[in-house]
């Protein structure tokens, strides 16, 4: 798994997450039999992506290479069969956890 370089590069990754979340939520407004796979869990991961986003454009993100997950991975962890943008959420997060790739 590739992870992000840059601290740009990781905030268009978090970017392009919100994006899917948005053509996640659009697509079900159309189709009310997947809204029961998607919305136990959309809303949460919306909300922290879109912190995350905000945070590490305001220059308040603790930084990479923590150790520790991010928030939204409890949730991940439940859900993942279901999220269709789980590889890029994995990338999001290793790189968090574990720092830029070099």
């Amino acid at each position: 798994m590739k992870k992000a370089h840059t601290l740009e590069e990781l905030i268009d990754l978090v970017h392009e997450a919100v994006y899917e979340v948005d053509e996640l939520r659009a697509c079900l407004e159309h189709d009310d039999d997947e809204a029961a796979t998607y919305m136990p869990y959309l809303d949460s991961l919306d909300t922290m992506l879109r912190d995350l986003h905000e945070s590490m454009a305001t220059g308040r993100y603790a930084g990479v290479g923590q150790g520790e997950d991010l928030a939204f991975m409890p949730l991940f962890q439940k859900h993942e069969r279901d999220i269709p943008f789980r590889d890029l959420l994995r990338i999001i997060n290793a790189t968090h956890r574990e720092g830029f790739e070099k």
